[in-house]
């Protein structure tokens, strides 16, 4: 790798902006910011299209996999040209480029030397005084650079990326304020019933999808008042997109997500950040696959990859709107 190609970067000088005042606006507005994963130009082209059209604040979700398969130096010019292209539509808004489950220090600082506004250390498999100082060496590198950082109490169940449990582990509100008082993180992922990729529930016919542990995070909430929380793993596994994907030779059945109603609940409350990475891959795969069951002569990735772009932009406008409450925030 070049010299050039290792030049730390101040996220500042990318256009982006760090989490803090995106947190604060939200809980104040009772909404949740969007962190929206990408992996491809098509899809951030539709994350912030549709964050434009809507008027939304947006972060700009990256994990280890998607990092490694975009290349680090690529990804750092594709995220100053998403907002060198927002600033072409008129109507900036304001972007972080964040690290999904940074499972190292050293992964965690090399995202902030590239341009990161804000970085997840997420040690939440870890026992609790390994988590603490795993995630207040991550802080203690990314304050001085004013980079925001998120850590984790709890674990996901599901497979999504790199990140995989068999068992969810809810989070113990009993841990919540000495973590938060000995790491200094900015915001604090738990863990209440959301589940990582698109198989969240193991269903029998006629069953619904368990509510979410509102509970616990009101006496999260009741220990830190005022302190930013996040939700992994929600996902709505959307409905039609699965039946279109099932329709055109794919094999989803059983896949179930996060009521909508219910993310929209969580987002009234302390929970401002609101991650979303499945219903994209899903929506993008099924318009994908009708296209080439449609056209199975077309070649030209520009005509199948183009209309997914179009649902992907609806779909995240939709969300913002509806589910989580930022659209015309800004």
């Amino acid at each position: 790798m070049t010299a050039t190609a290792t030049k730390n970067v101040s996220y500042k000088e990318l256009g982006f902006v760090n989490t803090r005042d995106m947190f604060d606006k939200a809980m104040k507005g009772g909404y949740a910011v969007p962190a929206y994963n990408f992996n491809n130009m098509e899809q951030l082209q539709a994350i912030i299209t549709a964050c434009v059209q809507s008027r939304s604040p947006v972060i700009l979700q990256v994990s280890k996999g998607a990092r490694d398969y975009a290349n680090a130096t690529l990804l750092r010019w594709m995220g100053r040209g998403a907002v060198e292209m927002m600033k072409e539509l008129g109507q900036p808004v304001p972007v972080a480029l964040h690290l999904d489950h940074g499972d190292t220090f050293e992964l965690c600082k090399s995202c902030i030397d590239y341009g990161f506004s804000s970085v997840m250390i997420d040690a939440s498999s870890k026992p609790f005084d390994e988590n603490v100082a795993l995630t207040r060496q991550v802080v203690e590198y990314a304050h001085p650079r004013e980079v925001t950082v998120e850590g984790e109490l709890g674990v996901l169940a599901g497979i999504e990326d790199h990140v995989s449990a068999e068992k969810s582990h809810y989070t113990n509100p009993a841990d919540v304020e000495a973590f938060v008082k000995k790491t200094g993180v900015d915001s604090l992922a738990i863990s209440i019933g959301t589940s990582h990729g698109a198989y969240k529930f193991k269903l029998k016919p006629g069953e619904s999808v368990p509510p979410l542990r509102f509970d616990i995070l009101e006496e999260v909430e009741r220990r830190i008042p005022g302190f930013p929380i996040v939700l992994h793993g929600a996902s709505s596994v959307l409905q039609d997109y699965i039946a279109m994907i099932n329709k055109f030779g794919g094999k989803m059945e059983g896949a179930a997500g996060i009521p909508e109603e219910q993310l929209r609940q969580a987002a009234k409350s302390a929970v401002c950040k609101i991650n979303i990475d499945s219903d994209g891959r899903l929506v993008m795969t099924a318009v994908v696959r009708k296209v080439f069951a449609e056209k199975p002569g077309e070649f030209d990735p520009r005509k199948y990859l183009g209309p997914a772009r179009e649902a992907l932009i609806k779909m995240y406008a939709e969300k913002n709107q509806t589910v989580l409450g930022s659209a015309g925030r800004v």
